[in-house]
């Protein structure tokens, strides 16, 4: 589908899939987020929120430390420069598209 210069191929494909987007849009809005948090506000499974993150990891878009509180293990994300860029990207994408789009209708 192409819109005047807007494609869906164009969109960043690791961002767009909706459970990995969700992450994304609540670690752009915090400096980092524990994994028990992520999993309340996306509603993902543990096993579903590990896989998608480590899908950002390995794309460089999130950074996950491993470490302890006290003597409970504790797993904090947090956006890389690189996955702060990717995000801001992909929503300027969008403002052009829904932009487009309404022009495209009048």
């Amino acid at each position: 589908m192409s819109r005047g210069g807007w494609t869906l191929e164009s969109f960043d494909r690791l961002i767009h899939e909706p459970a990995r987007l969700m992450i994304v849009t609540i670690l752009n809005a915090v400096e980092s987020a524990d994994f028990l948090y992520l999993q309340h506000e996306t509603g993902l499974t543990k096993g579903n929120l590990s896989a998608h993150l480590a899908k950002l990891e390995e794309g460089g878009y999130v950074e996950i430390e491993k470490t302890y509180k006290g003597k409970i293990p504790l797993t904090v994300c947090r956006l890389t420069d690189a996955g702060r860029d990717a995000f801001s990207r992909y929503r300027a994408q969008w403002e052009v598209f829904i932009k487009q789009t309404r022009t495209s209708r009048k």
